[in-house]
């Protein structure tokens, strides 16, 4: 089968040819609908950290058919359409019966999306419903990364909100945090690329970030200080920034995936009581809840989708990712054929 192939950090992805995946004891074939393109997977092929060495097929926002089924397989069947959870653990285990495989002792964070085929457990896929379609469908991890940050905020109906980052989670959060009955919503970026996109999501407010901001802000959020800043960037010195923007005893989630030595000002933020709280991953009954948000509504989650793209096209669509631009999340169909926006 065709597949995007990663060969060494710093290098682009290349199409080849790479063995058909089968459907072992436990698990399904899948026919990738669509996968989507992850600011992480830009990480993985640049930042050791990950510890990619080469000849890895990556790509963990994924949709597909299934077209084969491994023995002991229940619940699904060839022809279900399903969206893929790239969390894998034993299953048998507290945490991944509470549905939280990220925090099994044998945790594996799986890839194979950006192929024409992928084989996984069957534990990791959820049926999509009546209507929702497979290519909507791989925008169920996105959306489960960003609720998971808003549920680890505890945010409140009424809140006042600040996103920091205009990507795709950033928006998702957006997305999320209007739905959960937050009074204002407002997401900052250093670009306004994609101001009307994070409007469309629920946004209240876009500003620019730079000078004079927290006055800016402020007027954004009703004349107070937001109670929550979402950091959804994952660059050093971000934490600090939004800890100067968050209200006193408010609350700093970082959802932005930083690999480098980050710093802070302690003392501010104990001045403060800011609370800062980590958010990664996502249980399964969130990843369920994504999936039927993806059932319409006034601020839908299609928004998030910019540009559809072959699997030939893919490498070339993945390296422009790297500089900022007015795309946000590029699906990749791997069956060559690409539909309309």
């Amino acid at each position: 089968m065709k597949a995007a192939i990663f060969d060494a950090l710093g290098k682009p992805l290349r199409i080849g040819d790479v063995k058909l995946p089968e459907a072992g004891r436990g698990q399904v074939l899948l026919k990738v609908c669509r996968c989507g393109i992850c600011g992480s997977d830009l990480h993985m092929t640049e930042d050791p950290t990950f510890g990619l060495e080469g000849g890895e097929v990556i790509g963990h926002e994924f949709s597909g058919e299934v077209i084969d089924v491994g023995f002991g397989v229940t619940g699904l069947k060839p022809g279900d359409h399903v969206s893929a959870a790239p969390l894998r653990g034993c299953g048998t285990c507290a945490s991944c019966i509470r549905g939280e495989p990220a925090w099994c002792t044998n945790f594996d964070l799986i890839g194979g999306g950006f192929a024409e085929f992928a084989a996984l457990d069957a534990m990791q896929c959820r049926k999509l419903p009546w209507g929702i379609s497979a290519i909507d469908g791989a925008l169920a991890e996105p959306l489960s990364v960003a609720l998971h940050g808003i549920r680890r905020a505890r945010m409140q109906p009424g809140a006042r909100v600040l996103i920091v980052g205009a990507g795709a989670i950033g928006l998702a959060v957006a997305f999320w945090a209007r739905r959960m009955g937050a009074a204002h919503v407002v997401v900052a970026d250093l670009h306004d690329h994609q101001r009307d996109r994070a409007m469309e999501l629920g946004a209240t407010d876009f500003i620019l970030s730079g000078k004079d901001m927290a006055r800016r802000l402020a007027e954004s959020c009703g004349g107070s200080a937001p109670e929550i800043v979402f950091e959804c960037v994952g660059k050093p010195g971000l934490i600090d920034h939004c800890v100067d923007l968050v209200a006193p005893r408010g609350k700093v989630l970082v959802l932005g995936l930083c690999t480098a030595p980050d710093h802070m000002n302690s003392f501010r933020a104990i001045s403060k009581e800011v609370d800062i709280v980590m958010s990664v991953f996502f249980t399964m009954p969130e990843f369920e809840m994504a999936i039927r948000a993806l059932d319409g509504g006034t601020q839908t989650p299609h928004h998030l989708i910019s540009d559809h793209v072959s699997l030939l096209s893919m490498p070339e669509a993945f390296e422009a990712l790297r500089c900022r631009t007015t795309q946000c999340k590029v699906l990749v169909d791997p069956s060559g054929f690409v539909a309309q926006n």
